[in-house]
């Protein structure tokens, strides 16, 4: 009985290291490696939102990072790849918004806010330049110099 259970814990064991083997992710050759990691740098991870997949261990980071790996194999290149990508998920999964007319805003919004901040205080220094100072009527002298005069 001891040897069946032995040779069944063997067989346990050789079917859960197939299984964990089986998740890890397939590496390339080491340029194709280099560039794929650097694709992975430059795509969002659509769950995680604010890392890119080489930096999260989500299922779809996982899954991005193999399709990416696939692509870069069948010979793509990296336009394609990112072009791919876009196409299937959205310019979202770009860590880095493209320049176009549809995201000017994004991208110009920071100058505006430089530009209309720096017309506010031009605008504010200029109000207090241009108070007048009023003079003093006659009467209003003689009182003065009457109450400083106590």
């Amino acid at each position: 009985m001891a040897k069946f259970a032995s040779k069944l814990m063997m067989v346990c064991l050789l079917i859960c290291v197939g299984i964990f083997g089986a998740v890890a992710e397939d590496e390339l050759a080491s340029e194709a490696e280099a560039r794929a990691k650097l694709l992975f740098s430059e795509l969002r991870c659509v769950v995680c939102q604010n890392q890119s997949i080489r930096d999260s261990d989500a299922d779809v980071a996982k899954d991005l990072r193999i399709i990416v790996r696939e692509q870069i194999t069948a010979g793509k290149t990296d336009r394609e790849i990112r072009t791919f990508l876009v196409d299937r998920y959205g310019e979202f999964i770009l860590l880095k918004p493209v320049f176009a007319w549809h995201t000017f805003i994004l991208w110009a919004a920071p100058f505006l806010l430089i530009i209309l901040a720096g017309a506010l205080i031009f605008r504010a220094g200029r109000k207090q330049s241009d108070v007048v100072e009023s003079k003093l009527s006659d009467e209003e002298e003689k009182e003065l110099a009457r109450l400083l005069e106590r």
